[in-house]
C-alpha cells in the first residue's frame, strides 16, 4: 500500500450526459494540496461553492449518492469517487459545470482513463490510514443487509448480492489488492437494472440520460414486441430492441465479466466508502449492499475515525484501559488543582457516551472543612466532576484552547449516598440531545456499582475570552 499522499499532475477534463438528470456537463479534475481531500466544485454557480466528499454532505441516496451543501447539489457521485480511491488518489478538486457527472459507459473506466492521462504526483505528507482494530458492524434486518469491517493490515473487500430474482440469482466477488486489481478487474464494470424497474425509475424522474450504451438492462420477464417497443420509447432508444435469454442483458449485450453486476456493486460501495474521508486498513464484508446502507455504514466508520483522531490529538501515550490520562485531560479541560475532579477517562464514544474516574483521597482539600471529623465529598463537587466528564463528551475535534463549556442548567439532581475518602467515583455521561452549540446530557455517578448521584445537565459552548497581553 502507498505510504505518501498523492494527487494528479495536471488538470484533465471530460464531458457527457448525466445518467439520472439527463443534463450535459463538463467535469475537470484538478490537482489539490496535501490534506485537502476530495471536493466537488460547482463552477456554474456564483462563487463556485465547494462540496466536501464526505458522509456529512450526503443529501440523497435514491439509485445514487447525491452530495449537497445548502441548495447546491452534485448527483451520482459514486463512480467518480470509486475511480479516485481506486487509483489511490487522496487530494483532488473536481470542477463540474452541471448537476451530475457524465455517466460515460456506466462504469468508472472513463474517469480512470482521464485520471491516468493526467498522471500522479506523490506528496510529502503521509497517508492518514484508519486502521480498524475491532469489528465495526451495520445491519438492516428489513433489507437483509449486513456489512462489517474486520481488522487486517491492508485493504480488502468482499461483496455478496442476492436480489431474490431468478434472473440474476446470487453473486459474489472480492478485491484483495486495490493497486493491482481495481483497474483491470473492476473499473469497467457497468451499472445495471432489471427490465421491470425501467418504467418505475423513469416515472420517478430518474434515468433521464439512461440508454443501452451506459447501462445493462437485465431481462427478468417476457414482454410482447409492442410492449417492449413501448418501454424502449420511454428510454428514448431508437435502435431495434429484443430480449435474449432469461437473466441475460437486453439485445444480448455481452457482459464484461460473468459476475459483472456483483463487481459493479463492489465498485459502488468503494465509491460510497470514499465518503469516510480517509483510506482504510480493513477487510470489508458486505451482504446485499446498496447506497443507503453503504452511506449508513460509512457514517459509523467516519465517526470512529473522528473519535480516534481526537484521542490521538490529546493522548500522546497509549495506556491499557485508558482513553485520556490526567495529562491529556489537562490539554482538554481548563480546570487545574484543586478543581480538576476527573483523574482519567476510560470510555469515549463520540457524541454518545463518556466514562470518567475520580479516586477520592483523604488528602482532598475540601475535606478540611467538609466536615472535620466526618469527611464527606460535597454533592456539588460530584456534579462538577460529572460536568467535567461531560466537557470531554463534547469534544468534536475543534481546538479546545479557543472554547469553554458553560453549564446552563441542572435538573432532577438526586444524591443517593455519601462519598467518602477511599471511594472511587465512576462518572457515566450520556448525550441526550445536541444542537449546534447547546446540548443536554444525563449524568450518573457510581461507587462500587452503586448509584450515588444523578442529574440532567444542559451546557453551551462559547468562545474563550481573550486575555490581555501583559
Amino acid at each position: 500500500m502507498l505510504v505518501q499522499q498523492r494527487t494528479i499532475k495536471r488538470p484533465v477534463s471530460m464531458s457527457g450526459i448525466g445518467l439520472h438528470t439527463g443534463t450535459q456537463c463538463t467535469m475537470t479534475f484538478r490537482p489539490a494540496p496535501e490534506n485537502f481531500g476530495i471536493r466537488f466544485r460547482r463552477v456554474d454557480i456564483g462563487g463556485s461553492p465547494e462540496i466536501p466528499a464526505d458522509v456529512d454532505h450526503v443529501v440523497e441516496v435514491a439509485r445514487g449518492t447525491t452530495l449537497g451543501i445548502g441548495d447546491v447539489r452534485v448527483h451520482t457521485t459514486e463512480h467518480v469517487l470509486a475511480a479516485i480511491v481506486g487509483l489511490l488518489i487522496d487530494n483532488i478538486i473536481i470542477d463540474i459545470d452541471g448537476i451530475e457527472p457524465p455517466i460515460g459507459d456506466g462504469s468508472a473506466k472513463p474517469y480512470v482513463d482521464v485520471l491516468q492521462e493526467a498522471g500522479f504526483e506523490m506528496q510529502d505528507s503521509p497517508k492518514d490510514y484508519l486502521v480498524i482494530d475491532q469489528m465495526v458492524e451495520y445491519k438492516d434486518e428489513k433489507r437483509g443487509v449486513h456489512i462489517v469491517a474486520l481488522p487486517t493490515d491492508d485493504f480488502r473487500m468482499t461483496v455478496m448480492v442476492d436480489y431474490n430474482n431468478p434472473a440474476l440469482g446470487s453473486q459474489h466477488t472480492g478485491i484483495f489488492n486495490l493497486e493491482q486489481e481495481f483497474v483491470p478487474e473492476f473499473s469497467m464494470c457497468r451499472t445495471f437494472c432489471f427490465l421491470h424497474e425501467v418504467e418505475q425509475l423513469r416515472e420517478a424522474g430518474l434515468i433521464k440520460g439512461g440508454s443501452l450504451d451506459n447501462a445493462i438492462v437485465i431481462a427478468d420477464r417476457d414482454l410482447p414486441d409492442d410492449e417492449l417497443r413501448r418501454v424502449a420509447d420511454k428510454l428514448g432508444i431508437k435502435e431495434s430492441i429484443f430480449l435474449g435469454g432469461h437473466g441475460q442483458p437486453i439485445n444480448n449485450k455481452a457482459l464484461r465479466f460473468k459476475n459483472e453486476p456483483a463487481r459493479h456493486k463492489l465498485l459502488d460501495m468503494l465509491g460510497d466508502l470514499a465518503l469516510i474521508g480517509v483510506p482504510l486498513k480493513a477487510h470489508i464484508l458486505a451482504a446485499r449492499p446498496g447506497h443507503a446502507a453503504n452511506v449508513e455504514f460509512a457514517k459509523v466508520v467516519r465517526k470512529l475515525y473522528q473519535q480516534k483522531k481526537i484521542v490521538k490529538k490529546y493522548q500522546h501515550e497509549k495506556k491499557q484501559g485508558i482513553v485520556f490520562d490526567v495529562n491529556a485531560l489537562q490539554r482538554i479541560l481548563p480546570h487545574r488543582y484543586p478543581f480538576l475532579l476527573v483523574d482519567k477517562i476510560i470510555e469515549f464514544k463520540l457524541n454518545e457516551r463518556c466514562v470518567g474516574v475520580k479516586s477520592v483521597s483523604a488528602n482532598e482539600q475540601f475535606f478540611q472543612g467538609h466536615f472535620p471529623g466526618a469527611p464527606v465529598m460535597p454533592g456539588v463537587l460530584i456534579i462538577e466532576g460529572m460536568a467535567q466528564t461531560g466537557g470531554i463528551l463534547l469534544l468534536d475535534g475543534s481546538d479546545t484552547n479557543d472554547r469553554l463549556v458553560l453549564f446552563m442548567g441542572i435538573n432532577n439532581a438526586k444524591f443517593r449516598r455519601q462519598v467518602v475518602p477511599g471511594d472511587q467515583l465512576v462518572y457515566e455521561l450520556t448525550m441526550v440531545n445536541r444542537r449546534s452549540k447547546v446540548c443536554t446530557m444525563r449524568g450518573e455517578a457510581y461507587v462500587d456499582g452503586q448509584l450515588v448521584c444523578e442529574a440532567e445537565m444542559m451546557a453551551t459552548i462559547v468562545d474563550r475570552p481573550k486575555l490581555p497581553k501583559s
